[in-house]
């Protein structure tokens, strides 16, 4: 008999994510996110990202939807622990409202956040076209890629692949270690596996979660290198988001990405995120470290 647990399904993953990101209120202007649910190690940066954003949408009138936001990652964070999220309301003016928010654990800050919001308005339109690419149910998930190229790839990475996330992803681009092809683009699919709700600030929570899902991997993509080389160490450094117009997180979204720059052990990238219907949503940009390292042992 298996004492292995039961692997949790689409939607219970799904709500996981929403108990991560529906920050608890412990005073005025403090809020508390919880631990990653079964978490080790250092704190996912997304998550970070997102559990700060939703502090901020808290002290928010509901007619201004978060449109963009600005962090830096200062100290990793403990996946174990929960974070206290302190917010300061700098600016509520008639159109626009800022917000910084400081994530705190362990007694010292970690992220430093600000954000905007804007009462929505008619203004001039235009974006760039979505790219043409297969549809995602043309694709294989991240579980069926670790079966499918079991014994081929590091143990690390298959391990990886296989981890239970609320996010699904549906890969377009080969990567590293699928390939050693160098490249500085990347594109995938992906949504949060079952339904959320309606609650368009929840949607936005989570596509700030799930926009740090490999946009610093792009950099090393580059150069033929990928997160489970053991000559390599990567940490996100900064994050910027830029919300364009509604969505929903549930369903499947496209993300495209390229990195016009490394140097300096740091990688710059950037990202467009269209709905399935080809609106431009969301732009993100990142620097991280990208660190040649002596393997150990």
């Amino acid at each position: 008999m298996s004492d292995s647990k039961p692997r949790p399904t689409p939607q219970e993953l799904a709500d996981s994510l929403v108990s991560v990101l529906d920050v608890e209120p412990i005073e005025e202007n403090f809020f508390r996110g919880i631990a990653t649910p079964g978490g080790s190690g250092r704190s996912f940066g997304g998550q970070v990202i997102a559990q700060a954003l939703m502090a901020a949408i808290r002290t928010v009138d509901a007619d201004r939807p978060a449109h963009s936001l600005h962090g830096y990652f200062m100290r990793p964070g403990d996946a174990t622990k929960p974070v206290l999220y302190q917010v300061e309301r700098d600016r509520d003016g008639r159109s626009f409202a800022t917000r910084r928010v400081i994530a705190v654990q362990s007694g010292k800050p970690i992220l430093n956040l600000a954000a905007s919001f804007q009462v929505e308005e008619p203004g001039l339109t235009h974006q760039d076209p979505m790219p043409d690419v297969p549809a995602p149910e043309e694709l294989k998930n991240e579980q069926e890629l670790a079966a499918a190229h079991k014994g081929e790839l590091p143990e690390m990475f298959l391990k990886w692949l296989s981890i239970p996330r609320p996010i699904e992803m549906r890969h377009i681009t080969p990567r590293p270690p699928f390939t050693r092809e160098p490249s500085a683009e990347q594109t995938y699919w992906f949504r949060v596996t079952g339904h959320i709700g309606d609650d368009p600030n929840l949607h936005r929570a989570a596509l700030a979660y799930a926009s740090d899902f490999g946009l610093l991997g792009t950099s090393a993509f580059a150069h033929g290198k990928a997160f489970a080389d053991p000559d390599m160490q990567f940490a996100s450094l900064d994050h910027a988001l830029w919300i364009h117009g509604p969505f929903r997180a549930d369903d499947w979204l496209l993300y495209t990405m390229d990195s016009p720059w490394s140097g300096g052990a740091r990688g710059f990238n950037r990202g467009r995120i269209f709905t399935r219907d080809g609106r431009l949503v969301a732009d993100v940009a990142q620097e991280g470290l990208i660190r040649n390292i002596t393997p150990k042992g």
